[in-house]
């Protein structure tokens, strides 16, 4: 049990991969504009995640070495093209909304990084719950930086969630100003940067304290 707290405390915290191994910047950059695009691309990485490390762990001792980058990279895109294929017939808007960066996470260097780094090293069970909770954890960043970018671009925040619950949650979405033009910075790719800096530094604004 403990070392499941300290794979999620490494994944949530300690090595989170959007703020502190900072891998996988382009979608962490590109999607998050909103609460609910930046969340969802970040639960499918983790499942993505979960599910490669899971599956490479008890293989991982019958691949050759010389040939271990390109077998984890079609488990990979495998497994990318389940998600990809799934979201594509059952939450369409989702899909068209994200377009290619739900291919492109088999590209995402923080999946074969951990595949690499931790499931090729250790068993099925650690492996699967590392893959989950560094997933999850790029999930949490997605979400915060999408909602920090969202709330100042937009005025709002979880618009968009009728892509994923269907048109009569568009209700839920909030709007914090009756009459707010937007601040075009934020929705823009250097909105996305000044964002991910000021996620960095009050992490370890805390990790000080």
């Amino acid at each position: 049990m403990s070392d499941i707290k300290k794979i999620a405390f490494d994944g949530f915290w300690k090595q989170n991969p959007g703020v502190v191994q900072l891998l996988g910047l382009c979608p962490t950059l590109a999607v998050t504009t909103s609460v609910i695009n930046g969340l969802s691309l970040g639960i499918a990485t983790a499942l993505v995640m979960a599910a490669s490390n899971a599956s490479v762990s008890p293989i991982r001792k019958f691949i050759p070495t010389e040939i271990r980058v390109p077998v984890f990279i079609l488990i990979i895109a495998s497994l990318v093209t389940i998600i990809d294929f799934t979201i594509h017939a059952y939450i369409h808007p989702l899909y068209k909304a994200l377009g290619i960066f739900i291919p492109l996470i088999v590209t995402n260097c923080i999946v074969l990084a951990r595949v690499e780094s931790f499931a090729a090293k250790n068993e099925t069970a650690p492996s699967f719950f590392d893959g989950l909770f560094m997933g999850l954890g790029l999930a949490l960043v997605l979400a915060l930086l999408g909602g920090m970018r969202e709330f100042f671009g937009k005025g709002t925040l979880f618009s968009g969630i009728d892509l994923i619950f269907g048109a009569s949650t568009s209700n839920l979405v909030i709007h914090f100003f009756s009459d707010y033009n937007g601040f075009l910075l934020a929705i823009l790719p250097p909105g996305a940067f000044i964002g991910l800096a000021c996620l960095i530094a009050l992490k370890n604004r805390i990790e000080t304290r």
